[in-house]
């Protein structure tokens, strides 16, 4: 047991190795030179049909993209099956070989205080769950990327990455586990309540500081110099009523293909970032559509309102591990070394694998409550960017590694986002609507 610390002070030091052996390259500022290509059936007329138009986009897809696509997309729902699967294994290493009652025993040797004993659990339990997901984890994050072609990092990359990942988790992780023992401890059979407004706490700390503290040790961001794609930006942020003063992009090509953007923080944290995959492979019209999407979560409060779905989630999945917890326990607990009540620190794995299988049975659920979000925001960024044609070729650019015509239940059980076809048709009916006009933008080729 005394070889469990060394050997999670070496597992951090082989994950942040590379850190110190590949030195990171100064991003500079990308330079936007594609432009908005409407393909034929699609472009604005008297005649413009709906059905026409959306067909014209979805068959710029080759067939061969669209195999490679669909397989990739399709692939990641054996990937969920798997690492359910494969987390539930986990928990058997650490139960079943009553690894998590040698760790917590090691702690209660090392420490009298309850709160140091968390502490030097958390420390153990941490990197060597991590250790454990390596494989699959190497497998879903590096080998099936590169197998895609959607990753460009390397091995080393990747590792250090990752490390910094174990670190973060290692000092925000064992904070959280010490806490949410201390509020165990102190409201007895009330905890599954009191666990769900400190899980709650935790979580809006994250998203406070995330901007500031923790995005920016994976990636550079820096202020996207001043041009009519950042201005244009900062118009429709002002126009909103988003309190937003500059626009930051960052370097995410060093890490994958995916083009991406988001709205993030809370009050003076709150941050508009786009990644420079958008700003190099998407035109200026795609910039508009995704930002106006992206600032639509903000004004219409989907960080608030996620808040109160994560609080309702919380609640019910430690309602459910309340109720089963004592049950495992009463049948299991003395082969796996547990004492009883869910405030016994080796029982940590059980409540993990207890709270995991509730999110399984609850993807469908969770899926459908950020696709509607992402619907709203998908219509305020095409009424506040007026850019039907943009938003429809950026969804296409979305088909790289998202299924574009799912089935009806394939989209209920397996999509967070709306489908490529449904948001490519969503921004013809808006074309539709509105005279079937596109806005270009003018100057499509200047620098950001």
């Amino acid at each position: 047991m005394r070889r469990i610390m060394p050997l999670c002070f070496y597992l951090a030091a082989l994950l942040l190795w590379p850190l110190c052996t590949h030195a990171q390259e100064i991003a500079t500022a990308p330079v936007n030179t594609v432009p908005l290509v409407v393909p034929a059936g699609a472009e604005a007329g008297p005649d413009f049909d709906i059905d026409r138009a959306t067909q014209a986009y979805i068959e710029t897809l080759s067939i061969e993209q669209r195999e490679r696509s669909d397989a990739y997309f399709e692939g990641g729902y054996w990937l969920q099956l798997w690492s359910f699967l494969y987390g539930l294994l986990t928990a058997w290493i650490f139960l079943g070989l009553k690894l998590s009652a040698r760790m917590r025993d090691f702690a209660e040797r090392r420490a009298k205080s309850p709160l140091m004993q968390s502490a030097i659990y958390a420390l153990q339990y941490i990197p060597l769950s991590a250790l454990l997901a390596l494989p699959l984890g190497w497998y879903s994050g590096f080998f099936r990327e590169h197998q895609y072609a959607m990753a460009t990092q390397s091995l080393g990359e990747w590792f250090g990455d990752q490390g910094k990942g174990l670190l973060v988790a290692m000092i925000l992780g064992t904070v959280f586990i010490a806490v949410i023992y201390a509020v165990i401890r102190r409201t007895g059979r009330n905890w599954w309540v009191y666990g769900t407004l400190t899980s709650m706490a935790f979580l809006v700390f994250a998203v406070l500081i995330s901007p500031l503290y923790i995005d920016p040790l994976f990636n550079d961001y820096k202020s996207l110099p001043t041009g009519q794609v950042r201005d244009r930006i900062l118009s429709i942020a002002h126009a909103t009523g988003v309190p937003a003063d500059d626009v930051v992009w960052f370097d995410a090509s060093r890490q994958t293909k995916r083009i991406s953007a988001n709205v993030s923080g809370f009050g003076d944290t709150m941050r508009v970032a786009l990644n420079d995959n958008l700003l190099t492979r998407s035109p200026p019209e795609s910039i508009e559509a995704v930002m106006g999407h992206e600032l639509g979560h903000y004004t219409l409060n989907h960080i608030y309102e996620s808040l109160i779905y994560f609080a309702l989630i919380f609640l019910v999945g430690f309602g459910l591990v309340a109720w089963g917890y004592q049950r495992a326990v009463a049948r299991w607990g003395a082969a796996w070394g547990l004492r009883g009540p869910v405030s016994d620190l080796a029982g940590l794995p059980l409540v993990s694998v207890l709270f995991s299988v509730f999110l399984f049975a609850a993807t469908p659920v969770l899926n459908s409550i950020t696709r509607s979000n992402e619907a709203e925001a998908d219509r305020y960024g095409l009424a506040t960017s007026n850019q039907p044609d943009g938003f429809a070729f950026v969804a296409m650019q979305l088909s790289e590694y998202r299924k574009i015509s799912p089935g009806y239940w394939e989209e209920i059980l397996f999509y967070d986002h709306p489908s490529g076809y449904a948001r490519v048709r969503a921004a013809m009916e808006w074309k539709a609507e509105h005279g079937g006009r596109t806005t270009p933008v003018s100057g499509a080729a200047a620098s950001p």
